[in-house]
């Protein structure tokens, strides 16, 4: 039985495009861009990388790029789109918790829920973030993510807010639980895929306080962490983040 996230993202690709949180991906790469300071030519590793549209965007700017992904339908609609682009991306199905790369890549990035923090227990996740430690470069190398604020559900409701005309996406959470103990969210989530199938999931994401992702980073040899806000295609060190962000941006640096 496929787990929950490989049967959303089984035959989604087309609709995923269309959808608004995805729009965002040209101010997202400027701000990739001036982390890395424009040193074109550097290898960067997008985690759960979807159709490839960082990934994509990144190389047409100049940069070496490698894209993987769990989902056999993303990564081919990922290599269709570089086609199209004509954007040279190597594309690869991985799955982000037994990663094969060591000490290549300059910069990893995981956006927009890429992959972290999908899994179904801690532990799993925390295996991400060590394959992405490990795929990088042991010095001058940087982690750029995003994930789900669990400062945000302690004064919000996050199923209004999903449910809300300000995400506006095609999913529809009918019944959403958020368990103050573990931090986790259960939740019933509808949705029509690409051939036009309602389907129904039971959905189990992990929302993350500052502080555990400083210490998950600290323990994977991450030196420099720094957290903001994170705002659909205008990420910035100028956004503190606040309990009214429903995603944090994270940077580490080694």
């Amino acid at each position: 039985m496929k787990l929950w996230y490989e049967a959303f993202f089984e035959n989604y690709g087309n609709t995923y495009e269309k959808e608004p949180y995805t729009k965002g991906t040209k101010g997202e790469c400027d701000f990739i861009e001036k982390e890395v300071g424009y040193k074109k030519g550097i290898k960067i590793l997008d985690i759960g990388c979807g159709t490839g549209r960082h990934a994509i965007e990144l190389a047409t700017r100049g940069y070496q790029v490698t894209g993987v992904d769990l989902s056999d339908s993303m990564i081919q609609k990922a290599r269709q789109n570089a086609k199209q682009q004509q954007a040279h991306v190597i594309f690869e199905k991985h799955d982000a918790r037994v990663l094969p790369y060591t000490s290549e890549f300059d910069l990893a990035i995981m956006l927009c829920g890429g992959a972290f923090p999908l899994m179904e227990t801690d532990e799993m996740n925390y295996r991400i973030l060590e394959n992405a430690s490990k795929a990088l470069k042991q010095k001058n190398s940087k982690l750029i993510f995003a994930t789900l604020n669990g400062l945000f559900p302690l004064f919000h409701s996050v199923k209004d807010f999903i449910n809300s005309k300000e995400t506006d996406t095609s999913s529809d959470m009918s019944t959403t639980t958020f368990d103050l103990m573990t931090f986790r969210q259960q939740s019933t989530i509808t949705f029509v895929d690409d051939d036009g199938e309602k389907k129904e999931l039971q959905c189990d994401e992990r929302y993350y306080v500052p502080s555990e992702i400083r210490w998950l980073l600290n323990s994977l040899g991450f030196i420099n962490i720094d957290i903001y806000g994170a705002k659909l295609g205008a990420f910035s060190r100028e956004d503190p983040l606040t309990t009214e962000d429903f995603e944090m941006l994270i940077i580490a640096e080694k």
